[in-house]
């Protein structure tokens, strides 16, 4: 990775932690002396879904954490009216990932492991010429192992975001729980892309060996 796209990634983690982080924490704590809990926490994660409804219409096209924040917001709209608490609001993004990461375990046990999809749409430009590059390397029974491997760690790495976010906020305060949780999740998220990129290099080196040889 180039030095300045090291710098706009840092950047860019900096931004969200400020934004999903620290700002919701200051809302909720100078909204609680005016509002209950339940009604200033709902209007403080209004914060971070706002700033990613912006990014999504600046830039003409629905970016995947945006989706991820929406469809939270609307899990913990569906919390509320079933007479949820603040606790399973907190839990709105959790409960994606979760849910998410039961996906990416489940679809192990299908023909290709969704890795295998991501790969091709993510990896390339030209769609058509990666899926085809995939289907031949598919044959090989090394780059199927590789594919599935990062595949159950990105399904273990989201469902344990969950388990662990699910255990703090009922440990910790509301006020703590919004200061870390960012924290909690781009450590894990983290953690599982530093994985990808140091396997993949990996894998490649091998697969390349294996492909020369037949």
């Amino acid at each position: 990775m180039k030095v300045s796209s090291k710098r706009k990634l840092i950047q860019m983690i900096a931004v969200s932690l400020i934004v999903n982080g620290a700002i919701p924490v200051i809302v909720y704590n100078l909204l609680t002396d005016y509002y209950s809990s339940f009604v200033s926490l709902l209007i403080a994660t209004l914060i971070p879904l706002g700033d990613n409804l912006y990014h999504i219409v600046k830039y003409k096209k629905a970016d995947a954490f945006g989706l991820f924040m929406l469809t939270g917001f609307i899990l913990s709209l569906l919390a509320f009216v079933l007479g949820g608490n603040e606790r399973l609001i907190l839990l709105r993004e959790s409960m994606v990932t979760g849910l998410l990461g039961l996906i990416f375990i489940a679809s192990l046990f299908f023909s290709k492991p969704l890795i295998y999809h991501f790969a091709i749409k993510f990896t390339s430009e030209d769609a058509s010429q990666q899926k085809g590059k995939f289907e031949r390397n598919w044959e090989i029974p090394y780059f199927r192992t590789v594919l599935r491997i990062m595949t159950a760690i990105w399904g273990i790495a989201l469902v344990g975001e969950a388990i662990v976010k699910t255990i703090l906020v009922y440990e910790l305060s509301i006020t703590a729980f919004l200061a870390i949780s960012q924290l909690v999740f781009y450590s894990i998220i983290g953690a599982a892309i530093i994985f990808t990129i140091v396997y993949r290099r990996y894998a490649k080196v091998r697969l390349d060996k294996l492909t020369h040889i037949q």
